[in-house]
């Protein structure tokens, strides 16, 4: 009861100096003090507390701040180190692995033109045999010889990756284009000089004069003038007869006329014939080379003695065996 009539006054009491002036009365009130005790803080007090408090306001804002200040950049420099050097890692493992993409495509195209220039290396011996050349004049396993004064290009002008991909691939497709046309110049060399020797070139006998050339002859059995169409190679019998050219055998037996005679066909229609042999040593079907012994000279069929009757047929038609011959019997 005692304390509800002391709150009672108290509120009184400030109702009273609230509506006197700007004073703030407070008023303690406690079990332990014997009577009530007041504290009155005017205009003045009031403005001190105020300033005091936006002292210490202001006071822990510049502590913060200066916290922040001071410690926070370097957490954040370590941050950001820490991310460039991240970000570079992964820029330099992304330009060593395009590096090292980009030399295992120079390697391959490296191994490549290297093979490329093997290749040409042996088509370039092949070819100087082929043409008679001296391989002195073309030494195809040693690098060309080089030299004069050094210019330095320009840096603007150096070569980089790109254009040095772009200059190997471009030289990779003219070796395969070079390689390509010294392929085909070898098989029409080859295939030449296998005209060369598939031709009549050779003197079917090693020793022996003409008995009887080509052309209008007076024939010794009837005494009239006569074509003959081939030459007379008069040597004694058992003399060995050589294939002329290489060819295929595609007769080998007994001739009214010719006696034992032996065909050769050496393609492109050309025959040539090898008449009045004593013996023949081959059969037909035989794949036989220039040079091959073929038969015996004799004297059968219409024959006066001991010769070899040598005919050359173009398209069926008797060629002068003359013109094709390398070397004249002596």
């Amino acid at each position: 009861m005692e304390s509800k009539n002391a709150f009672k006054r108290w509120v009184t009491l400030v109702r009273r100096h609230v509506k006197g002036s700007i004073r703030l009365n407070i008023i303690l009130v406690s079990n332990r003090f014997a009577k009530a005790r007041s504290i009155t803080l005017t205009g003045t007090h009031l403005a001190v507390v105020a300033v005091l408090a936006m002292g210490l306001f202001l006071a822990a804002v510049l502590t913060v701040q200066y916290a922040i200040v001071r410690f926070q950049p370097c957490a954040v420099s370590n941050e950001l180190r820490a991310w460039l050097a991240s970000a570079q890692e992964a820029e330099q493992q992304k330009q060593q692995a395009y590096l090292r993409k980009s030399l295992d495509a120079m390697a391959m195209r490296l191994g490549q033109m290297q093979a490329q220039l093997q290749r040409l290396d042996g088509l370039g011996s092949r070819l100087a045999k082929l043409t008679g050349m001296k391989p002195q004049e073309f030494s195809f396993d040693q690098a060309p010889a080089q030299g004069g004064p050094y210019i330095p290009v320009a840096p603007q002008q150096e070569v980089s990756l790109e254009s040095m991909e772009q200059q190997m691939a471009g030289l990779s497709e003219l070796l395969r284009d070079r390689s390509d046309k010294l392929v085909a110049l070898e098989t029409l060399l080859q295939q030449d000089r296998l005209d060369r020797k598939m031709l009549p070139s050779v003197a079917p006998i090693t020793s022996a004069w003409y008995a009887s050339n080509f052309g209008w002859r007076i024939d010794p059995f009837t005494g009239h003038n006569a074509m003959h169409e081939g030459v007379d190679y008069m040597v004694p019998a058992g003399t060995p007869i050589f294939a002329s050219a290489g060819g295929v055998v595609v007769f080998a037996d007994m001739h009214p006329q010719y006696g034992n005679m032996v065909e050769i066909d050496h393609g492109n229609e050309v025959i040539t014939r090898y008449a009045h042999a004593s013996k023949l040593l081959v059969k037909v079907g035989d794949v036989v080379r220039r040079g091959h012994e073929i038969a015996k000279v004799g004297s059968t069929g219409r024959s006066t003695g001991n010769h070899l009757h040598f005919e050359v047929r173009y398209k069926g038609t008797a060629q002068s065996p003359v013109r094709f011959l390398q070397k004249a019997a002596s």
